[in-house]
């Protein structure tokens, strides 16, 4: 192995070729965006994810991981480049980058190249859009030129540990391909490694997050039930998953992230009268920032001029990605309707968002509202609460404090569980 050239140094690329880097590869990383190539040249990163500054300083001191605003030949190519849904009517996979991506790198291909997609993206995109790319070259794929769908399957917060320890799906278009695949991924994957044909691997991969999405809508679904019937839905979840085959995921404000909330509709797309089940869940899930806000304007209904102080703007605890954050949908809808707002994230620096420190965010504020689990808000402070607050409410959509429950005296605190004594 002596050179990988990896398309797109975002939250999968950057990571990608660290991991690569720190295991003696040859790594050059592309991106369009100035800024991230010079501050990785510098040995620095643009995103937060824990031991990744560590590694890729370590890496570009050591002169294997370079950036570039342009690709460059090496023996393997990646593209690791976001996938969005398309405004359409059924929020199909938006394949520009990832044909931008490969249309870049092409003219720097040789015989003997490995490429691989590790953007998630919809069931036959390899087989239909990327080999005829490739076949306009007059290569010829599996023999010449080898091509595969490597999806990544990791979590932020713990990408590195993940990317090592994780079952990798290597999935060729060719048989030939999925070998050649697998020998790059044995340099530093631990985990197992599954061999399988690419548009198995494409709908593998949406299978995993469309499995999860279905699982928290059933979650919301009751959470609405039992709330419209005074049963504690966090309860009847904790009971219910006491049965030995039985694990339903915990209500919340919404889904988030480049994953939950984007990949499923890349299956609807493909068979949508076949999809029922996905697309509700779909909605159910979508619907949950409304159900929110309508139950925040019924909480503070006795209040005159109310202020609320928002806790938490990410998509999941943690981390600073607000990507289809519902946190953020909600900030905008109370925001809209009038309300006065004050933000506190302890990962988000945002120019476009005031986010004020945890104190003044709270001060004359009639209730904090959790929209993320970051650890920091697991623990609160009952005294400065107390102290800073014009009416002291919680309404903890993700039902993490720990410190504070429903029948603390001093603090007013609501969660998924208990909503329905607070909207009658």
């Amino acid at each position: 192995m002596k050179k990988i050239c990896v398309m797109g140094l975002g939250y999968i690329g950057l990571p990608t070729c660290a991991m690569f880097a720190k295991n003696g590869v040859q790594v050059v990383g592309v991106d369009i965006l100035k800024e991230i190539v010079d501050t990785i040249n510098k040995g620095e990163i643009h995103l937060e994810e824990p031991l990744l500054g560590d590694i890729v300083k370590d890496v570009v001191n050591e002169g294997t991981l370079r950036a570039s605003l342009e690709p460059e030949e090496a023996d393997v190519f990646i593209v690791a480049v976001p996938t969005p849904n398309n405004n359409d009517h059924y929020k199909s996979c938006d394949l520009n980058y990832v044909v931008s991506a490969t249309n870049a790198l092409l003219p720097y291909i040789k015989k003997g190249n490995l490429i691989i997609i590790e953007s998630t993206i919809a069931p036959r995109t390899i087989d239909d859009i990327i080999v005829p790319l490739i076949k306009e070259k007059d290569f010829s794929i599996g023999s010449d030129i080898f091509l595969a769908h490597c999806p990544e399957r990791v979590l932020p917060g713990q990408i590195i540990k993940e990317m090592i320890e994780n079952t990798r799906i290597i999935g060729g278009y060719t048989q030939r391909c999925t070998e050649v695949a697998s020998n790059i991924y044995e340099i530093f994957v631990t985990g197992e490694i599954v061999k399988t044909d690419a548009k198995t691997a494409e709908m593998a991969k949406l299978v995993e997050n469309t499995f999860r999405d279905v699982n928290i809508a059933l979650a919301n679904e009751l959470a609405k039930v039992c709330n419209r019937i005074d049963i504690n839905v966090l309860s009847v979840i904790e009971m219910a998953n006491k049965h030995p085959r039985v694990n339903i995921h915990q209500p919340g404000p919404g889904v988030g992230g480049h994953c939950l909330a984007v990949d499923p509709y890349f299956i609807i797309e493909k068979a949508p009268e076949l999809s029922r089940l996905i697309s509700m869940s779909r909605d159910t899930n979508s619907s949950m920032p409304y159900f929110v806000v309508d139950n925040v304007k019924k909480i503070l209904e006795d209040i005159a001029d109310p202020k609320i102080a928002i806790f938490g703007l990410t998509y999941k605890g943690n981390v600073d990605d607000i990507r289809e954050s519902p946190a953020i949908k909600i900030y905008h809808m109370l925001e809209n309707q009038g309300y006065r707002i004050s933000l506190y994230d302890p990962y988000i620096k945002h120019d476009r968002m005031m986010i004020e420190e945890h104190d003044e965010s709270i001060k004359d504020a009639d209730l904090i509202l959790i929209l993320a689990d970051h650890k920091e808000f697991k623990e609160l402070d009952k005294k400065i609460i107390k102290g800073k607050m014009r009416r002291s409410r919680i309404f903890d959509t993700k039902n993490i404090v720990k410190n504070i429950n429903t029948n603390d005296n001093d603090i007013e605190y609501i969660n998924m569980g208990n909503l329905f004594e607070y909207i009658k």
